[in-house]
C-alpha cells in the first residue's frame, strides 16, 4: 500500500530532526503545571478503569511515554519516525516503542484502556481526523480513556520550512477546538473536559487538552 504523502513528509521530517528534537523539547518535568496536572489526571482515570495498556500515539522520543509509566500506567509509544523510536528504545530499553502509523495499528478491537496524543494529531489533514478517531475508539476498549493535547486555532494550514534547526516537510492543520470536540463526539468518545490556553504570541491559536471517554 503506497504511504500517504502527509504520513511520509511527518516519516522524513522527524527522522530529520530527531536528535534535535531531544535537545531543545522541553521533557515532561518541564511543562507548564497545567498540562502536567492532565497528563496526571488522565492516568488516575485509567489506572481507576483498570481496562488495559496505554498506548503513546506519536511517542517521539518517548520521554512522555517514560513519563506516564512513572506515573503508574502500563505505557507504550507508537511513532512513524524510525529514528524517533530507535531513540526512544536507546533511552528507556525497559519499555516498548513500536514503529507504525496512529492511523493503522496493529491492535484489535478495545486492546486499550487508554491512548495518549500528545501534539501529533495536526500533522493529519482535517478531512482525515474521522477515520483516525475511529481508529482511536476501535482500540480502546468500553470506558477506555482519551486524552488529546495539541495546537487548536482558526482553520489553516501551515507549512514550515524549517523546525529545530533542519529543512522539514511536514504540514500543521489547525483547527478550532470546538471542531476538535464535534469530530471526537462523531466518532464515538464523550468529551468529559476540555481546557484550552491562548497562546502567547499568537491570538489566533490556543494550546488545548480534550479527555474523553469511549
Amino acid at each position: 500500500m503506497t504511504e500517504p504523502a502527509h504520513l511520509a513528509a511527518v516519516r522524513t521530517s522527524y527522522d530529520t530532526v530527531a536528535a534535535d528534537y531531544v535537545r531543545l523539547v522541553v521533557p515532561p518535568e518541564g511543562m507548564d503545571p497545567v498540562s502536567r496536572a492532565m497528563l496526571a489526571a488522565f492516568a488516575e482515570l485509567v489506572r481507576e478503569s483498570g481496562c488495559g495498556e496505554v498506548a503513546d500515539l506519536g511517542c517521539g522520543p518517548g520521554r512522555v511515554t517514560a513519563y506516564l509509566d512513572g506515573l503508574g500506567l502500563s505505557a507504550f509509544g507508537v511513532d512513524v519516525s524510525g529514528e524517533m523510536v530507535a531513540l526512544a528504545r536507546r533511552a528507556y530499553p525497559e519499555l516498548r516503542f513500536l514503529h507504525g502509523s496512529m492511523a493503522a495499528l496493529d491492535l484489535p478491537d478495545g486492546a486499550l484502556g487508554g491512548i495518549l496524543a500528545w501534539y501529533s494529531v495536526h500533522h493529519t489533514p482535517a478531512e482525515q481526523l474521522p477515520h483516525l478517531f475511529a481508529e482511536f475508539h476501535r482500540v480502546l476498549a468500553p470506558a477506555g480513556h482519551l486524552l488529546l493535547g495539541g495546537h487548536a486555532g482558526e482553520a489553516q494550514l501551515l507549512r514550515p520550512t524549517q523546525a529545530y534547526g533542519h529543512p522539514v516537510s511536514y504540514a500543521s492543520h489547525l483547527i478550532p477546538a470546538g471542531q476538535l470536540v464535534d469530530l471526537l463526539e462523531r466518532a464515538g468518545f464523550t468529551v468529559t473536559s476540555r481546557l484550552e490556553q491562548p497562546h502567547p504570541q499568537k491570538e489566533a491559536r490556543s494550546y488545548v487538552c480534550l479527555l474523553a471517554r469511549a
